[in-house]
């Protein structure tokens, strides 16, 4: 199925959209931006010329996506929540030269108004509660919240919340999936994935 772009949308020659996705109501897709398939845009939302996003991404009403931003697949940008791509803006002072590249891994997911500082990686399935400022990179599975975002816990890839400590060593399964999480120095992987 080819993409579906709303009437009141525009898409700028030289943009690629992969099959399935659709673009709503007065959105923006600028050339050179690559979008994969099977992603819906809402309404309002921005995508510049240098931003990649994979497969199955739903990016949520009044999201801008600016240059030097990759998303992979599975992300989830909740409503209005903000991407950046230069640390110290300035009207009067050129810096496109110095944007820095921003990186959300596969399956995160960036709460409604979240704001993400460039420069900074979002860890595979890691959760970015609404409202947090990510302004450092967020560890795999990681479950931030604040201004600025402070680690507080762990999530499984199915969005539930994992009982690990922050820090040290153990072990749980997700309560939905019964898949195994394992915390070690400090890092959360997933065993065996199925």
């Amino acid at each position: 199925m080819a993409a579906a772009i709303h009437g009141s949308a525009i898409v700028d020659n030289g943009a690629v959209l992969g099959e399935g996705t659709r673009v709503w109501h007065f959105s923006h897709v600028c050339a050179g931006a690559r979008i994969g398939r099977d992603c819906s845009l809402g309404q309002n939302v921005f995508v510049a010329g240098d931003v990649e996003i994979g497969d199955n991404v739903k990016i949520q009403n009044n999201v801008s996506v600016y240059d030097a931003v990759r998303i992979e697949d599975d992300v989830f940008c909740g409503p209005s929540m903000v991407f950046t791509n230069v640390y110290n803006p300035r009207s009067a002072v050129s810096r496109k030269h110095e944007y820095r590249r921003t990186l959300i891994r596969r399956g995160a997911t960036l709460g409604a108004n979240t704001t993400v500082v460039c420069g900074s990686t979002i860890g595979a399935y890691a959760f970015v509660a609404a409202g947090a400022v990510v302004n450092r990179d967020v560890p795999d599975f990681a479950l931030v919240a604040g201004v600025p975002a402070r680690h507080i816990g762990w999530m499984s890839r199915h969005g539930e919340r994992l009982d690990l400590p922050l820090k040290g060593s153990g072990e749980t399964t997700c309560p939905h999936t019964g898949d195994l999480y394992i915390l070690k120095e400090d890092v959360c992987v997933l065993s065996e994935p199925r």
